[in-house]
């Protein structure tokens, strides 16, 4: 690693610490005062309400991250620029190209470190973080959550449940249909009153099987149906239900098995896209802040600038996020989109800046 990488690498960790410790501090006092009636109402001890904010905190650096690193890679150059140290480098030789690939560098680590910081200790950390709200504060447990009015398709069978308890593999109210080999047409439909979901087959009971074609119907205590539809993975598509909570790999095996069931799984690929563009989106800082310091090297003015390009990517990326998840337009384009509106601005500033001038003879 060369001097000028560094000096930037050193600079740019001693201006984001601290700035990532007073952000995360004024997110949790803002959360604290949100929800701090809810705590008292509930009566949970102060050790369960400190715990609530440990298990958080992963979450909120990752989420809090990109803000915070183009906060401090811009303060640092525009601290280089009143201490004329970025007119000192170019004037041996070393371009704003050079120190922004740097920059770039310095975005590739952290997003990696965004990446794998929110995937293990923030995705188990919001997991607990949701396990302490729903159980000591609203008294919820997923244990009981219930899902009514779910459709999926598994072989030759199309299936509907009046309702199911996808954390115990139960339900009542099942309609399964028998698809003949062309599916063009039903074989039979089997109802039953209530179930049990297992890995190889579902155990019926209360049971009444129809034939269509000899419009007949027969009664059975029980029945057992080749089913191998895992139905926890219904919470994971659920309305009220946030795909984010699942690990980038977990993510992606549930894509497949729902895929595979027959699920809409665009909501849950958008989610998987948009984890991989918000580590991404510090590379796209990076970029940014060479950008504005080429325009202007006030630290007052780059930071009100940055606060505003902030909320316009939070802003786009959320809005991406909702049309992705509704259909409305591809998940890759949903989550990557506003990366790349933001990073072809800045690049096409810093070409403009960087590209070679002649004089007319």
């Amino acid at each position: 690693m060369s001097l000028l990488a560094r000096y930037l690498f050193r600079n740019n960790l001693m201006l984001i610490l601290p700035t990532l410790a007073i952000g995360t501090g004024l997110y949790i006092l803002s959360d604290l005062f949100d929800r701090l009636d809810d705590f008292l109402e509930a009566g949970v001890s102060f050790k369960v309400a400190a715990w609530y904010f440990v298990a958080k905190t992963p979450l909120i650096i990752s989420q809090i991250l990109p803000a915070v690193f183009l906060l401090a890679t811009l303060s640092q150059l525009c601290l280089m620029s009143r201490g004329r140290e970025l007119i000192a480098l170019q004037a041996g030789g070393i371009s704003m190209g050079r120190i922004a690939r740097v920059l770039v560098l310095c975005g590739l680590v952290w997003g990696g470190l965004q990446l794998g910081f929110s995937q293990v200790l923030g995705v188990s950390g919001e997991v607990e973080a949701a396990r302490i709200w729903n159980e000591d504060v609203r008294g919820k447990t997923e244990a009981t959550a219930t899902l009514r009015n779910v459709w999926f398709t598994d072989g030759a069978y199309v299936v509907s449940l009046a309702e199911v308890v996808p954390a115990q593999g139960t339900g009542r109210g099942l309609a399964a249909y028998e698809l003949s080999d062309d599916g063009l047409s039903i074989l039979r439909v089997v109802r039953a009153a209530t179930f049990t979901a297992g890995q190889r087959q579902w155990e019926l009971r209360g049971v009444t099987e129809f034939d269509p074609s000899g419009y007949l119907s027969t009664r059975h205590d029980s029945l057992t149906l080749p089913l191998r539809q895992d139905v926890q993975a219904f919470l994971i598509t659920a309305r009220n239900a946030d795909p984010s909570r699942l690990p980038l790999w977990q993510l992606g095996d549930a894509i497949d098995r729902l895929s595979a069931s027959g699920s809409n799984v665009e909501g849950v690929r958008t989610a998987w896209h948009m984890k991989l563009a918000y580590a991404a989106s510090l590379v796209v800082m990076a970029t940014v802040a060479a950008a504005i310091v080429t325009w202007r090297d006030n630290i007052y003015l780059g930071i009100g600038l940055s606060l505003i390009i902030t909320f316009l990517f939070y802003t786009m990326f959320t809005v991406g996020g909702t049309l992705g998840q509704k259909g409305i337009v591809s998940p890759p384009l949903a989550a990557w989109g506003s990366n790349a509106l933001i990073l072809a601005v800045a690049l096409l500033r810093l070409a403009w800046v960087l590209k070679p001038r002649f004089k007319a003879d």
